[in-house]
């Protein structure tokens, strides 16, 4: 029975998660939407949730690879597996999800602190000017100009985490809450 409520938990976890990740392709469609997704919440979401948390690492960044190739099918026409700053990429996602694992008790001000300090990692690391090429100077004015271009697109990543982290953690304690087959070890010990 206990392996039968694990697996359950995971199915359901995976099945939302596949969910918001398709939503990721609203945004091309709807330019103003760019960096409007829900993989900064997806991230927090598996790392809060997954028992396992190899399993958190794993279905994260599994979907954000195969949702990425879809996404840069859709802007080149090319199937386009690995990308320059693409190990920056992941290695931010694998931090975000990290930090969702930090996410000990699930409630709005954990889940709020924990989303801003991710889209503080994905922006500080992302706008590295290195990536880039030669866009911006490989300095720390380069680095300044990189991190004020990038606002726009953080905040609406930002925006996205608050509503998506809502539904997915919202919906997922609310499921909990009704199905017990869904909570984890430490909520049916209490």
């Amino acid at each position: 029975m206990s392996q039968q409520k694990i697996n359950t938990r995971n199915i359901v976890l995976v099945l939302m998660i596949l969910a918001a990740i398709a939503l990721r392709f609203v945004s091309y469609e709807y330019k103003t939407l760019s960096n409007f997704t829900p993989v900064g919440a997806v991230a927090l979401f598996g790392g809060a949730y997954f028992t396992d948390k190899w399993k958190a690492y794993l279905v994260v960044l599994l979907t954000l690879f195969i949702s990425d190739i879809g996404i840069n099918y859709l802007y080149t026409s090319k199937l386009v597996f690995w990308y320059s700053g693409s190990a920056w990429v992941y290695l931010t996602f694998a931090l975000m999800v990290f930090i969702g694992t930090l996410i000990k008790k699930v409630n709005v001000a954990n889940v709020a602190i924990a989303s801003l300090a991710s889209v503080c990692v994905h922006w500080l690391i992302i706008d590295l000017p290195w990536i880039y090429g030669t866009f911006y100077a490989h300095n720390l004015s380069g680095y300044g100009q990189s991190l004020v271009a990038a606002i726009p697109f953080e905040k609406n990543m930002l925006l996205a985490d608050v509503f998506y982290c809502a539904v997915l953690f919202g919906g997922f304690e609310f499921a909990q809450n009704k199905y017990t087959i869904l909570r984890g070890k430490k909520q049916l010990a209490v």
